[in-house]
């Protein structure tokens, strides 16, 4: 058995469509998902693409993916890295694939001097928070997401009142 991590390459866009609408249908959010392949090859491997991407590999074969991001702390006054996506096929769950990924990820927040690495997860997705508390991760309780899509942030964009 070999596990390899490398970087995604746009010849890699096809699967990690699958795995982002695989990832998705495990989250209950299916319907969410309006991207497409052609989206995922111009956003991701565009030339000055803010996102990067991550494909494991099992004897060559891609079982997982993951899409980050470089943030930035400014009470840490450094970069960090944000994990957006991170997934591996259920049959391929537990052989060290998510705990390979999150290294990668690790080794290249140290190697340039990030002063974290963060991710969110879903609150019933314990299985993932055992996971992730296994590796010493802790949960950011006291921090609340917000997020404004679709119509709510069209109307704030354009100074507009929200419908009730």
């Amino acid at each position: 058995m070999s596990l390899v991590i490398r970087p995604a390459a746009p010849s890699d866009a096809a699967q990690i469509y699958a795995f982002i609408t695989e990832l998705a249908v495990y989250e209950r959010a299916a319907h969410e998902v309006i991207a497409s392949v052609d989206d995922v090859t111009r956003t991701l491997f565009a030339p000055q693409a803010p996102a990067k991407a991550l494909m494991c590999l099992l004897d060559g074969k891609p079982i997982g993916y993951a899409v980050y991001f470089y943030s930035y702390s400014t009470w840490l006054g450094k970069n960090g890295i944000y994990l957006e996506d991170l997934y591996v096929t259920p049959e391929q769950r537990g052989i060290g694939a998510g705990r390979d990924l999150l290294r990668h990820l690790a080794q290249e927040a140290v190697a340039n001097n990030c002063g974290r690495l963060e991710w969110s997860v879903l609150d019933w997705n314990k299985p993932a928070i055992d996971f992730y508390e296994s590796i010493g991760a802790l949960p950011m309780e006291e921090w609340i997401r917000y997020r404004l899509t679709d119509d709510a942030l069209l109307h704030f964009a354009e100074g507009r009142r929200q419908a009730a």
